[in-house]
């Protein structure tokens, strides 16, 4: 995607004029056509999870962060290979252990004997895709070394704040039914996720897919992403981001997305609702998706498509609903279910 790709200044929430309109949709359809090559190109490694692989995309997008859970071998970090390398920017990963210290995240001060100086050496976050691996395995206070460059985008060494580069997200893996050895990440860091995404095992046709896919390749039980195609630069996915910011956006639409999350604080069965950064997270996925599924602008169900991922990780089931055996998934799809959603 070129400079001349680049859309008007005409708010989105406005009208455009004739003259505007025409550039700002030209560009809209060039990323429309754009997303939908990566998409196609990340599924050609990535089998049977299209709604996961979505749902990165608009992160991506929308410049938040996401938390991947499932149970081993269904592919979380193999989908975050694949998007480092069909996305041409800098990738760091990190397999997060018991052991692992903040300075091993972030960097720290090395002195230099020849110099008689101290040095700062940056640690593998100063990158634009960082893999955070088995993020539950560390202690909260490594965990805790993620939180400034999650919000602010920008690491403090040495009383130094050292900006990352952009565009930066953060994709963490966790496994949800391992408890030993691992940590529950702490609400400020859950928070700081744009999306928490549930990967599930894939349907009968695609796993057959994937094994006869997987048994001809020489690297046993591993599927490869060297032969993916690099498609989007830094540069592209910043563009990607300024035409995703001003995809119109009704205050109808507006007025539901805040009604969501404001339902999730009364709701019955929810002892923590979530806060204003989840309506901000629903706000920005919703138009995430628009431009990902070629539209104009924000409708409803771009809304109640991003509901789900946007709060699961955001609210906290009471003890009654968990010894009833009703789980949070179903609570939520109630309460997506029940707030009336906008005629457009």
């Amino acid at each position: 995607m070129s400079d001349t790709d680049k859309p008007t200044s005409t708010p989105a929430d406005k009208p455009a004029s004739s003259s505007a309109g025409k550039p700002a949709n030209n560009s809209r359809q060039k990323a429309h056509q754009l997303l939908h090559a990566v998409r196609g190109e990340i599924n050609k490694a990535l089998i049977g999870q299209q709604a996961v692989v979505d749902d990165v995309l608009c992160a991506l997008l929308a410049g938040g962060h996401v938390l991947i859970e499932g149970v081993p071998g269904l592919g979380k970090t193999l989908l975050v290979r694949a998007l480092s390398k069909v996305f041409g920017g800098e990738f760091a990963r990190i397999q997060f252990t018991p052991d692992l210290m903040p300075s091993d995240v972030t960097g720290h001060a090395v002195f230099d004997l020849k110099s008689e100086a101290f040095h700062l050496r940056k640690g593998p976050v100063f990158t634009n895709l960082l893999l955070a691996d088995e993020i539950n395995r560390a202690p909260a206070k490594t965990q805790a070394a993620l939180l400034e460059v999650m919000q602010e985008r920008q690491v403090t060494l040495e009383g130094e704040a050292l900006p990352v580069p952009q565009p930066f997200m953060v994709l963490a893996t966790q496994n949800p039914i391992e408890q030993e050895g691992t940590y529950p990440l702490p609400e400020a860091e859950l928070d700081r996720f744009m999306l928490k995404l549930a990967i599930d095992y894939p349907g009968s046709d695609d796993e057959i897919a994937l094994v006869r896919q997987v048994t001809r390749s020489a690297q046993a039980d591993a599927l490869e992403v060297s032969q993916l195609r690099t498609l989007l630069q830094p540069k592209d996915v910043q563009i990607l981001q300024k035409i995703t910011s001003e995809i119109a956006l009704d205050e109808q639409v507006l007025d539901y997305a805040v009604r969501l999350v404001r339902t999730t604080r009364h709701w019955p069965g929810l002892i923590l609702g979530a806060g204003p950064r989840a309506s901000i997270a629903l706000v920005r996925c919703a138009r995430a998706r628009a431009l990902l599924r070629g539209g104009e602008f924000v409708i409803p169900d771009d809304i109640k498509a991003c509901a789900a991922a946007v709060l699961r990780h955001r609210v906290r089931l009471s003890a009654e609903l968990e010894i009833a055996g009703q789980g949070l998934e179903h609570v939520l799809a109630q309460l997506i279910e029940q707030v009336d959603a906008p005629r457009l």
